[in-house]
């Protein structure tokens, strides 16, 4: 089964990227996309080139793209409705919240089945009402997070320190459930299905990524994989730096709980501990310097 990558009351959706730099048609939802799961909770909006999905108490909806990927620059926009196994995994969240407070947007990376790697950031205009673009840079070097073209995270390659890197294929998937359990408050917060249906809807259904079937997903004739999109550039290092001074509120690199996985460990541990689990959450954080 393929890996996951995530963009999307829980509103949740994997490995969704594209370019500002060279923007194509907008095909059609059914051209690159499926439903998955929930039925008529899922429906086409605008000749197809709008999916709404919904959720109530019997259950959510999600679609997902008919191909796997291997690398690519993927994007979706969304706008949120207001009612008031082992695998690589790269997800977008949109955490619900009490009525007043802030949405939270969590961005989360699982490597061989091992996520922990939670960031979270107050988004700094409204997700209900309009549409946003929210994408995933994957390339052999970086694996950088934007919002609207500004990165809010980088996760950089660094394979050659022993830390793991997602290089499984992965596909496109979005869906609405409910995350009750620990999305708000620590899952304090339940849902009031008294609102009920949740609604999220999506536009921008173009795929510019590399089938997981060819062999040169990691070739520099991609446009994703060349060299100005291996780090950030200058302007985008200042926005992001704004953003994690501004927005941030949660950051797995500094959770010095002892629950934690990737909690902030001695590098001792690579002389004194045989757990190799420890072992790549202290490697883990030499990328919480991006």
């Amino acid at each position: 089964m393929a890996s996951v990558l995530l963009l999307g009351l829980l509103v949740m959706t994997c490995l969704c990227m594209g370019t500002s730099l060279a923007e194509s048609p907008d095909p059609a939802y059914d051209e690159n996309y499926e439903i998955l799961w929930g039925g008529n909770r899922a429906s086409s909006l605008d000749g197809g080139k709008e999916i709404q999905l919904s959720m109530d108490n019997s259950s959510g909806s999600g679609f997902g793209s008919k191909l796997d990927y291997g690398s690519g620059f993927f994007k979706m926009r969304i706008k949120l409705h207001s009612n008031t196994s082992n695998h690589d995994e790269l997800d977008f969240e949109f955490l619900g919240n009490k009525q007043g407070r802030p949405i939270i947007l969590q961005t989360n990376i699982f490597i061989n089945g091992e996520g922990n790697r939670e960031q979270r950031i107050k988004l700094w205009f409204d997700p209900f009402a309009d549409f946003h673009t929210y994408g995933i840079l994957w390339n052999p070097y970086q694996l950088a997070f934007f919002v609207d073209e500004t990165p809010i995270r980088v996760f950089a390659n660094k394979t050659s320190m022993g830390i793991s890197y997602p290089t499984q294929p992965m596909q496109i998937l979005a869906s609405i459930w409910n995350g009750e359990d620990w999305a708000t408050d620590g899952g304090k917060t339940k849902t009031n299905w008294t609102y009920a249906p949740f609604k999220a809807h999506y536009q921008g259904f173009d795929v510019q990524g590399c089938s997981s079937t060819s062999p040169s997903c990691s070739s520099d004739g991609l446009w994703w994989n060349a060299s100005k999109y291996r780090r950030l550039s200058d302007s985008q290092m200042g926005a992001y730096e704004k953003v994690k001074k501004n927005y941030m509120t949660y950051n797995y690199c500094t959770d010095r709980s002892s629950m934690h996985p990737f909690s902030s460990i001695s590098s001792l541990l690579y002389i004194y501990t045989p757990d190799l689990t420890q072992i790549n959450a202290t490697a883990d954080h030499l990328n919480c310097a991006k």
